[in-house]
Formats: C-alpha cells, sequence, structure tokens
C-alpha cells in the first residue's frame, strides 16, 4: 500500500452521545461523566457510564456513552443492531438526526425518550487541514478506501470531515468491520 494517503481505521461500535440534561436525567442532578478511556479524536473519551437502549422489538442493556457531553443526544448503531432494535436504519453524518428514528435510553435514575437521534454512522475519515492539504482533499469530499484487512475490500462513499481539533482516523462500524475482517488500528489508503 502508497504510504502517501494511509488512515488508521478503528471500529466505531455501538454507542451513545448525550446532551448535558440527558446526562442529569439518566445519571442525577449535577452528575458528569467520567473517563474511561482516552479516543483518538482529541478530548473525547469513552466514559465510564452506561445505559440501556430499548427499542420497539428489542434492547441493549449497557450501551457505552462516550463524552463529553454533546448539544443533543444521538444512538450510534449498525443496521444490525436496527433490526434488533426493530427501528429503520438511516445512514447519516454524526449530528445529523432530524427525522431519524428514536429510542428510549434507561440510566440508572431515570428513563428519556428520544423522539430522534438514532444513525448509522456514514462511513467517514477525520482529518486536520493540514493533512486534507497533504492528501489533496476538502471537507466533505466522498472518497474510496482501500482497506487490507482479514478480506481486503473497497469502501466507496466514504465522507471526509475536515476540522483543526480532529485526529487522522477512518470510523466504520462493527458490520462494516466484520464484513472486511477489519480490527482496530488496521491502515487503509484513500484513493482519489
Amino acid at each position: 500500500m502508497s504510504e502517501a494517503r494511509t488512515v488508521i481505521i478503528n471500529v466505531s461500535a455501538r454507542h451513545v452521545h448525550l446532551s448535558p440534561a440527558h446526562v442529569e436525567a439518566l445519571f442525577g442532578p449535577g452528575y458528569q461523566l467520567t473517563v474511561k478511556k482516552e479516543l483518538m479524536q482529541p478530548g473525547q473519551f469513552a466514559a465510564e457510564e452506561t445505559v440501556a437502549v430499548i427499542g420497539p422489538k428489542g434492547s441493549f442493556p449497557k450501551v457505552r456513552v462516550l463524552g463529553p457531553a454533546r448539544g443533543a443526544s444521538q444512538v450510534e448503531i449498525s443496521a444490525t443492531d436496527a433490526r434488533t432494535l426493530g427501528i429503520p436504519a438511516v445512514v447519516r453524518l454524526s449530528g445529523n438526526i432530524a427525522g431519524t428514528p428514536g429510542v428510549i435510553l434507561e440510566g440508572p435514575k431515570g428513563r428519556v425518550e428520544l423522539t430522534e437521534g438514532v444513525i448509522v454512522a456514514a462511513r467517514h475519515i477525520h482529518m486536520t487541514p493540514a493533512d486534507a492539504a497533504k492528501y489533496g482533499v476538502t471537507d466533505r469530499q466522498v472518497v474510496r478506501v482501500k482497506t487490507n484487512g482479514g478480506r481486503p475490500l473497497t469502501f466507496d462513499d466514504v465522507i471526509v470531515r475536515v476540522r483543526d481539533d480532529m485526529a487522522l482516523e477512518m470510523h466504520i462500524d462493527t458490520d462494516e468491520a466484520n464484513a472486511a475482517g477489519i480490527k482496530d488500528g488496521d491502515i487503509g489508503e484513500i484513493l482519489l
């Protein structure tokens, strides 16, 4: 694989992002998320806290919360998870939750009913403006990524996300990782 446009691929398992109000509704007044593990993206972390995600047909009892708290709550799952929950699998970029399905979240101190916010995250690459200039890509550009996992394949429709506060990393969901035999830290090559 050429080193010119390589990217680390990490698997984004099902997880929940919570608004400050929902952190308090699920864990108690004044509650603050606690860091379990720092993630590759600067300032982001897997929290010690988990919640139950409950859909019309099924549920997942201990889904990891990622921090810090965000402006709106969002649940990121795979298409297989959506079938288990009994909701449509809607592929979107993180943050684009308008018109998406909702679920119930249950924590140790309460429940929250989301009327929207459940997505299958579109596969994407985080990078800084310097990375984008080096690789010859722009924010929101759609590229392909050739993988070298246990079952090599090329992912189409990978969205580039460029911001100063990002680290160079590609995210795929567990269904995609399983299909390609990819594990965290495998390397892909961005194809233009």
